[in-house]
């Protein structure tokens, strides 16, 4: 492979990862703004109107920040360049802070789970409030599922497990204010029981999407390896190659988002170490045309007939 390839590819890798930056950094940056200001409007409404449920959830909107601001340090820390103690990069800052993303999931659904279940056994912790309180409740609802729904599309189109992570954690808090709402709709019906019904169910669903996050992200981090659709596209590729007569031993695991690649490859044990080179660079080249491949390491083995691919 020539000079020109090999900037070309390295060109197109910094592209996506740049892309993922700045990504990242502005839809946080619109989260921590939104949620901010949420918070504060929550907060200011629900002692006006006297709802216990709604400064709840303002206080609740505040952890959004917490969140956001894990995003952005480990945005920033993943941007990191290669140093002599990280070969490979910082990318798997991205999947810590999706492990730290998915824990403060599961902390917030058994939160929502205990008081849901306090308040079932205890209706008469259930207050009633003012109109304003639901009116609040539903501007705050709208805007989070916008911001969900943002954050989401974002994460989709840069492909970033983080930034969908974060999202689904706005997602939570969007659930967490339909919860307030429901309860304040039962409130002024004279159903009080709804709001500790919903809260159970939303709290549930919160919790279970913390779970799969946290599990997805500690597989990640133990090397957990490609799934079966990325490692046929890989065999397509090698298959395709008529300068290797076979490959095995293909293995891959996670860095952040990208995934590294490592293989043996058959080939003809007598040609020169030059040309071995060249089918080397070659296979890699092809590889990394995968813009979700961060690097690949290949090893060179002499054509048996009797090897097993």
């Amino acid at each position: 492979m020539d000079k020109n390839n090999l900037s070309n590819t390295t060109s197109n890798e910094l592209s996506l990862q740049e892309e993922k930056f700045h990504a990242a950094k502005k839809s946080t940056l619109i989260s921590v703004i939104v949620n901010l200001l949420l918070s504060i409007w929550q907060i200011i409404i629900g002692v006006i109107s006297h709802s216990q449920g709604l400064i709840a959830d303002g206080i609740h909107t505040l952890s959004d920040l917490i969140a956001d601001f894990v995003v952005l340090i480990a945005n920033k820390k993943s941007h990191k360049k290669p140093d002599e103690d990280h070969p490979y990069g910082h990318f798997r800052y991205e999947n810590g802070a999706s492990l730290i993303l998915g824990i403060i999931l599961l902390i917030v659904g058994v939160g929502m789970v205990w008081s849901a279940i306090q308040k079932m056994l205890n209706p008469e912790l259930i207050q009633e409030v003012h109109f304003i309180a639901l009116v609040a409740a539903l501007i705050a609802l709208a805007a989070k599922e916008g911001l969900f729904r943002y954050m989401l599309r974002v994460a989709n189109r840069v492909n970033s497990s983080m930034l969908v992570a974060n999202a689904w954690h706005a997602r939570s808090d969007a659930a967490s204010s339909l919860v307030v709402a429901i309860g304040i709709i039962g409130s002024l019906c004279g159903f009080k029981i709804f709001d500790p019904i919903a809260a159970l169910i939303v709290g549930t669903f919160v919790f279970r999407m913390g779970y799969k996050f946290t599990n997805q992200s500690m597989q990640d981090l133990m090397d957990k390896g490609a799934d079966e659709e990325t490692l046929q596209e890989i065999r397509n590729v090698l298959e395709n190659i008529e300068d290797i007569k076979g490959f095995h031993d293909l293995k891959t695991r996670k860095s952040g988002d990208f995934y590294l690649v490592d293989v043996h490859l058959e080939v003809d044990g007598d040609m020169s170490i030059m040309m071995g080179h060249d089918i080397a660079v070659n296979v890699r080249d092809k590889l990394m045309e995968n813009p979700q491949i961060l690097n690949v390491m290949t090893h060179l083995n002499p054509y048996d007939e009797e090897c097993t691919h």
